[in-house]
């Protein structure tokens, strides 16, 4: 059976916004999360979140993670990069020195970046701790679609109707869906010898007004084997008041569509720990269930949101005690195959245990 990258999506989706949305509130996103095939390096989350009250300047996020538990990371806005390509297509989201384009829609997108970050480290992330020097980072990643496009709410009837029915509809964003990818890429951090690496990764396209006033945390893993089977989901915790909530994912076996799904198990974020965590889970699909192993092998943590950039000012007068969020990469074993994918996740920090 052949895979339709696509998904039967309008191939315009995958274009930026080509002016300055009328509503102040609209936002246009593109994020990444690349990860190399051995699990020594990664970028647990690259993205920029354009919003059309600070259209000049987007807001970007920096990530690169190593296994020895050295990250680089920034938090900063920059001035807006033209959207428009050497064709005149809406096909570019970039501010300072990041940039991502859509080469071809559903078929290969490019992320580079030339500036600066923080050095710091994933245990003292972990503590909450986001100081230290910056230093030159440059990157540059091809990402050639491997997996059909999950659209949030398309799989399972319930979790489309608390995107359009619940508040779980605005914590989304609006509009969003996500593809795995295959990846090639050189990174180089603070000096040092280029880092040339084949892996695979995670896009997302986000259009839409974000509402985060009532989040409550998350858990999202993702990744794709060699075999070319693939998972994905997220989920949002059980609600205090016992209400259901957004919970839906997908397995892929490498043909064909996506296989509706649900996680029985998530690795909730209970703690703030470095590295080596078992994020192990389980998904429920018609045909049974699938067991995944899994291992952090690289993470990021923003536990305090001090950055000062126009969304986390936003965020905090949403809500000031925003839940601490956990980006990392993961070894995940999957019936004996191993391939290296991505974390996020998300709690209150008075649903997380301390040291």
């Amino acid at each position: 059976m052949a895979v339709d990258l696509t998904g039967g999506i309008d191939p315009s989706r995958e274009y930026v916004f080509a002016e300055r949305p009328d509503d102040p509130e609209m936002r246009d996103s593109v994020s990444f999360w690349v990860v190399d095939d051995r699990g020594e390096v990664g970028l647990p989350r690259v993205g920029v979140e354009a919003v059309a009250a600070n259209w000049h300047s987007h807001d970007f996020q920096i990530n690169v993670a190593f296994g020895d538990g050295r990250v680089y990371r920034l938090r900063d806005g920059g001035p807006s990069r033209p959207p428009a390509d050497a064709r005149g297509r809406p096909a570019v989201l970039g501010a300072g020195g990041l940039e991502f384009r859509c080469v071809d829609p559903f078929g290969v997108w490019t992320m580079a970046y030339t500036g600066e970050a923080v050095r710091t480290s994933s245990s003292d992330l972990a503590a909450g701790r986001t100081d230290g020097p910056r230093v030159d980072v440059r990157f540059h990643v091809e990402a050639r679609m491997a997996v059909p496009p999950w659209v949030q709410g398309a799989l399972l009837a319930d979790a489309g109707s608390r995107l359009k029915d619940s508040v779980e509809g605005g914590l989304m964003g609006g509009p969003r869906y996500e593809q795995l990818f295959r990846a090639a890429g050189s990174l180089t951090v603070d000096g040092g010898e280029e880092h040339r690496f084949t892996g695979s990764g995670l896009r997302i396209r986000r259009q839409g007004v974000r509402r985060l006033a009532e989040f409550w945390g998350h858990c999202w893993q993702s990744a794709v084997f060699p075999d070319g089977r693939a998972f994905g989901y997220i989920a949002y915790p059980p609600r205090p008041d016992g209400r259901p909530t957004f919970n839906e994912g997908f397995v892929f076996t490498g043909d064909g569509g996506l296989i509706p799904a649900r996680v029985v198990k998530a690795p909730w974020l209970t703690r703030l720990q470095a590295l080596g965590e078992d994020v192990s889970l389980v998904l429920e699909t018609e045909a049974g269930t699938v067991a995944i192993d899994g291992e952090t092998v690289f993470s990021t943590h923003d536990v305090h949101h001090a950055d000062d950039t126009y969304s986390v000012r936003a965020l905090k007068a949403e809500q000031r005690d925003f839940p601490a969020v956990h980006q990392a990469g993961v070894r995940y074993r999957w019936d004996g195959e191993e391939a290296f994918g991505m974390l996020e996740r998300s709690s209150p920090l008075d649903k997380i245990a301390r040291n």
